[in-house]
């Protein structure tokens, strides 16, 4: 599982994400985290996303 610098689990991001709140807001509160690394975690999770799809 990829794991923000800063101890941040990947699930504080969804839960921002799926409430009303922006990536921006997600940096914002967790400052030890940093764009790149968020949208990493984005990224890995389209991408199991997308592999999860195929192989059903």
């Amino acid at each position: 599982m990829l794991q923000p610098p800063g101890g941040c689990a990947p699930q504080n991001l969804f839960d921002y994400l799926e409430g009303s709140s922006s990536l921006d807001d997600f940096l914002t509160d967790f400052p030890s985290v940093t764009r790149p690394a968020a949208v990493a975690v984005l990224e890995a999770a389209r991408e199991r996303l997308f592999l999860d799809a195929a192989a059903a």
